[in-house]
């Protein structure tokens, strides 16, 4: 049976989350907290299976939270929850020790692989090096994921290229597979997590 720990410091949201959880099957207790202290103190008391902590878009609360926790407690299974298109703040806490994330609109069987893939991780997975030449990425495809990773929008990167915003979709798809991800937040993190993008 797993435990979860929920870190947001909106109630709607540690609510809503709550009532989600609790019909994943397997999930045996749900706890709440508001804010980073409050998650390292409970945390600290009791240690739980898997915590979720909310990001916001340009709010450092949830990356703060999730850099301290892993920092005092490496083994704590964090996974990230936020806006599909908050690629910075995503990024950003897993570069902080999360194990990955979620969009606020997750179903219930994503939610359900996303407990099961963070609970089968026994280790904090290892960054990958800038050298590793399992993935080579074309000075295109590199410059959109940048471009990614700073925010902007497809429209917003092929106007600085010189691109229509088709061919950049296209270079997108490219990179998303070469880096078997499956949208614009995992590819930033990955990008972080590879020195592809600082």
């Amino acid at each position: 049976m797993t435990t979860v720990l929920i870190c947001d410091d909106r109630r709607s949201v540690r609510e809503g989350l709550t009532r989600v959880m609790s019909a994943v099957p397997g999930v045996s207790r749900i706890d709440c907290v508001a804010h980073g202290d409050e998650l390292l103190a409970r945390f600290s008391r009791q240690s739980v299976d898997v915590v979720l902590v909310g990001t916001q878009r340009a709010v450092p609360n949830g990356v703060e939270a999730t850099r301290r926790l892993v920092s005092a407690h490496p083994q704590a299974n964090v996974i990230v929850f936020g806006a599909p298109d908050d690629a910075a703040s995503i990024a950003a806490a897993i570069a902080g020790g999360a194990r990955g994330y979620l969009r606020w609109d997750a179903s219930r069987p994503e939610l359900v692989a996303a407990l099961a893939h963070t609970l089968a991780s026994t280790s904090v997975p290892a960054p990958r090096q800038p050298s590793d030449p399992g993935v080579q990425l074309t000075e295109r495809e590199l410059q959109v994921l940048r471009g990614m990773s700073q925010g902007k929008s497809n429209g917003q990167i092929g106007r600085e290229l010189y691109l229509s915003e088709d061919t950049v979709k296209t270079h997108a798809r490219r990179l998303f597979r070469k880096l078997g991800v499956r949208d614009r937040a995992q590819a930033v993190a990955h990008g972080f997590r590879r020195g592809l993008v600082a």
